[in-house]
């Protein structure tokens, strides 16, 4: 675009999910109970693995953590969009819309190593069960963590940072329900080929990385698994990793097609869809997978729940 149509931009206008006053309501009602639900299930899933003895273990140690982090991720992007259903002022300040843009970038790339690490500590207790304790140290545990975090707010302070030196025009329309960079991009009318690149290869560079983690622990976990006599062991080996792959392949699989995309392939009404897959769904759904699959968290949760008087 021509640099001297470019204006200064004070708030943005979101468009939201849908501009189908008749839905507006319906919709509003549906997404306030998943976020409500999503809260009490990821914060339920901490109170549990933090309280609770038999829990104390790397694995629920690395799900308390990614509980956090889909809580805090929910929190990012649910209630604004909530606010916008019941709202006829649907702006967003351009300060908002970029914080809100840089702790959801952080927010997913840390969930992208959690989700990796967490791969990894399935390939130790499969593949070297009798130096789990040894290799999964507490130590370990932590520093894969914090590292997870570090790369989430490092890739997001880099591109949220290259993103502020984009001029807007004169149209404030975000064709979405929350700041993503697609469709904030789209309104730049300045260069944003530099933009582009960098989201390519900061996402790419994140996900190949992240993803070549879990197919290789993957891959080595399948091959000992096939090598176990016992089907017991082996059905109780495959049971231990469902839960972590149903929700790698939902997270990794959206982001994947969302962003490592040409641009002109992008359709903004196709991608709001996906963007409630996993901004909305995914944090809603991880606590339901691995609390019901998962015999040690239902365990704990009803122990939790007979403490409290409640009966099953």
């Amino acid at each position: 675009m021509d640099g001297d149509n470019c204006t200064i931009v004070n708030e943005f206008i979101l468009v939201g999910l849908t501009d189908r006053a008749e839905l507006q309501i319906t919709l509003f009602i549906v997404f306030l109970l998943i976020y409500i639900i999503t809260v009490l299930g990821n914060a339920g899933i901490i109170v549990i693995v933090r309280t609770c003895s038999q829990l104390q273990t790397p694995m629920y140690f690395f799900l308390s953590n990614l509980s956090f982090l889909d809580l805090c991720y929910s929190c990012v992007v649910t209630p604004k969009m909530l606010v916008s259903f019941i709202s006829r002022r649907k702006t967003i300040s351009y300060s908002s819309c970029f914080t809100q843009l840089y702790f959801y970038i952080a927010l997913a790339t840390a969930e992208c190593y959690l989700l990796a690490a967490m791969a990894y500590d399935r390939y130790v207790a499969i593949c070297n069960p009798l130096l789990y304790t040894v290799i999964m140290s507490q130590r370990l545990c932590v520093l894969l963590v914090f590292a997870s975090f570090v790369a989430g707010f490092l890739n997001a302070t880099v591109q949220v940072g290259f993103s502020l030196t984009v001029s807007f025009g004169d149209s404030k329309v975000i064709n979405h329900f929350f700041c993503d960079g697609p469709p904030l991009m789209k309104l730049a009318c300045s260069d944003t080929t530099l933009n582009q690149i960098l989201v390519f290869t900061v996402v790419g560079f994140n996900e190949v990385t992240t993803t070549s983690i879990v197919l290789i622990s993957y891959t080595c976990i399948f091959t000992t698994i096939l090598r176990i006599r016992s089907n017991d062991s082996k059905h109780k080996a495959f049971s231990t990793c469902t839960s972590h792959l149903t929700a790698v392949s939902l997270f990794y699989g959206t982001l994947l097609f969302m962003y490592l995309r040409p641009s002109s392939s992008y359709s903004l009404e196709q991608d709001k869809i996906i963007a409630v897959v996993y901004t909305v769904l995914i944090p809603f759904v991880n606590p339901l997978i691995y609390s019901l699959r998962n015999k040690d968290v239902k365990d704990a949760l009803v122990k939790g729940m007979e403490r409290l008087g409640i009966s099953r």
